[in-house]
């Protein structure tokens, strides 16, 4: 239990120290991540199950060679496809939003800089050294969460273009 206490309070002076905008930022890499999550255990769990039902109901048509069989077999290729993008461009959005929100993090933490040498009138290192670092926190906190995702959606995006093609092979018109 003091353990998790040290840790929160750790935290919480971490975001204290970044300011504000490094709050949206992890609520922004935390949904991210939420998303992510889910994108993962579809691909590794349900995505499966839905490709053998729709091949088993493909497998179980008598007709497979008419015009009709082919907009059917379209239109399975096509759901499944919209399954596995659901969420992509979201996660894709975050990520590019995390980099923007570290450049305002970085604005903010400089205006306080300024405002603290307007102040004191002088240059103290000391006096600006919470502006720098509301400067430059967020900014690498930012990058990390777009590094992060940016990856996850690459894979998630091969992935897709890959299971896709796989499927249409697995769907044989006669």
């Amino acid at each position: 239990m003091v353990l998790f206490i040290d840790m929160m309070n750790s935290i919480r002076e971490f975001l204290d120290t970044g300011g504000p905008v490094l709050t949206v930022i992890a609520g922004i890499i935390c949904l991210m991540w939420l998303l992510i999550f889910e994108r993962l255990v579809f691909f590794l769990k349900t995505y499966n199950g839905l490709k053998q039902s729709v091949i088993a109901d493909w497998n179980a048509r008598a007709d497979k060679s008419s015009w009709n069989a082919e907009q059917i077999r379209i239109a399975q290729v096509s759901r499944l496809t919209e399954m596995l993008n659901h969420n992509v461009a979201l996660i894709q959005s975050l990520v590019v939003l995390c980099p923007l929100l570290g450049l305002l993090g970085t604005v903010t933490g400089m205006i306080q800089v300024f405002d603290v040498m307007a102040i004191s009138g002088s240059g103290n290192a000391r006096s600006m050294a919470s502006g720098v670092s509301r400067a430059t926190i967020p900014t690498m906190a930012g990058m990390v969460g777009s590094l992060s995702g940016v990856f996850l959606v690459t894979y998630f995006q091969r992935k897709t273009k890959r299971r896709t093609e796989q499927l249409e092979d697995s769907l044989v018109m006669h």
